[in-house]
């Protein structure tokens, strides 16, 4: 064993670049999509603190939907990364046109299930003043689920094929977009919260049909263009892979959209200050959610390649440059919380508030970066169901009802329903990088086997 550890070193060093050129122009493509968010709370929030509210609470349940529907966009990566490190197009394209239709089922199931769920919003307890003015937003962006699924499907294929930067280009000429709309339908057209819901579907879809255009007309697509003959079987097969991955992020996305909603619990205020945080915070989970994404590719590639012993070093890579990089927004959300916090309201209760929770959530950031990754490399090996137990484990029997006891029994409220949350964070962080080094010295002893015989 000692024999190979200077090896072993060298090729997680060796990891380090190729994860960087993936992993950037996945962060940056990434955050081009909450900056949508961020625009839309910048835009609402001279509008008062119920407006911001509302906000809040469609940013709650919208985290269930996408994150399910990550799922969708994930097994759909997984497949394409697989096919392309076989070196096969003709998979790769089947993948993509299975995995768009999925995309555009998922979507629609998103956005019907969407607006079924607004009317149980009162009897969740949220504030009457803000359910007095949410209708029109929460259906907006309930619509919006449609164009930024697809899009992100078609942005799965530019990411796993090496044309990463041009996802980015396409992810930031929807948020050029969103910025002028955004005044626009707010504050020319006086639209009020409707007109954030509006600008951000119509730059959804900009990025959206710009996308197409570039995987129907430039040179270096036609090789995933072609016509391939795609069943309504390879589409349920497709959907079977993503089931459990739905069911995982859904359970994780699902407990965070609880934290929000025990916020409206809390009144106008917490919710605020909570969609403060969740806005800019949601910038910084960029970087780990890129470098899980970049680790599932390059995981992806490898498992096509049949080269197990690479698998350790690209993880070993990524979790030193996530740990570096949380470590760096923790500091951040300490030292300037309260600076981020005034630029986005004026209310001195919902500022106090948000400074606070940015602490919490700096606490949290490492643990954080690390299970997210570990995800994104189990991913990419198409180990599906144990780590969405791991998941679903670590968040509903264990972080909700910590933060409910925290927060409403023993009355630390907003920060202590944050500390709950932390909770099942730092489990999953512990479980999921196990279950990896466990399966991954598996499949290298099998290799081992198998060269020997």
């Amino acid at each position: 064993m000692s024999e190979q550890s200077p090896s072993t070193q060298a090729s997680t060093r060796a990891e380090f670049w190729p994860l960087i050129r993936l992993a950037v122009p996945l962060m940056v493509g990434l955050a081009a999509a909450l900056l949508i968010g961020v625009v839309d709370t910048a835009m609402i929030s001279p509008l008062g603190t119920v407006p911001l509210a509302a906000a809040g609470v469609t940013t709650a349940v919208l985290i269930i939907l996408i994150s399910a529907l990550w799922g969708v966009i994930t097994a759909m990566s997984v497949q394409i990364s697989q096919a392309e490190g076989a070196g096969d197009p003709t998979r790769v394209a089947m993948a993509l046109r299975s995995g768009l239709l999925l995309c555009l089922l998922g979507g629609g199931s998103g956005m019907l299930l969407m607006i079924a769920l607004y009317p149980f919003l009162g009897p969740l307890g949220q504030p009457e003043e803000v359910l007095a003015i949410l209708l029109p937003y929460w259906v907006s962006m309930a619509i919006w689920i449609i164009p930024f699924t697809l899009f992100f499907g078609l942005k799965a294929l530019f990411d796993a094929v090496e044309w990463p930067w041009t996802a980015v280009g396409l992810s930031y000429l929807g948020v050029l977009f969103n910025v002028p709309a955004n005044y626009t339908f707010i504050h020319i057209l006086n639209l009020g919260i409707l007109g954030a819901g509006l600008a951000s579907i119509l730059s959804q879809c900009v990025s959206l049909l710009a996308a197409w255009l570039v995987l129907s007309k430039a040179a270096g697509m036609v090789e995933f263009r072609q016509k391939v003959a795609v069943s309504w079987a390879q589409v349920w097969e497709q959907c079977k892979d993503a089931m459990p991955l739905c069911l995982g992020y859904a359970g994780e996305g699902g407990a965070y959209a609880i934290v929000g909603l025990m916020m409206g619990w809390l009144g106008a205020n917490a919710l605020a200050a909570h969609q403060i945080v969740n806005a800019l915070a949601g910038l910084a989970y960029m970087i780990p959610l890129g470098m899980a994404g970049a680790v599932a590719i390059r995981v992806g590639l490898t498992v096509g390649a049949e080269n197990p012993a690479r698998l350790r070093p690209i993880v070993k890579a990524s979790f030193i440059m996530v740990t570096l990089w949380q470590g760096l927004a923790a500091v951040v959300f300490v030292v300037a919380g309260r600076a981020m916090a005034e630029t986005m309201s004026n209310d001195p209760a919902v500022i106090d508030l948000a400074v606070t929770l940015f602490v919490i959530v700096a606490l949290l950031q490492v643990a954080d970066g690390i299970q997210g990754t570990a995800l994104g490399a189990l991913r990419g090996m198409s180990d599906m169901n144990l780590p969405t137990i791991i998941t679903l484990a670590a968040y509903w029997p264990l972080a909700l009802p910590v933060g409910y006891l925290l927060g409403f029994v023993f009355g630390f409220g907003a920060a202590g329903v944050w500390l709950g949350y932390a909770v099942g964070l730092v489990v999953a962080a512990i479980a999921l990088p196990w279950r990896f080094w466990w399966l991954t010295g598996r499949r290298q002893q099998a290799s081992d086997v198998g060269t020997q015989g």
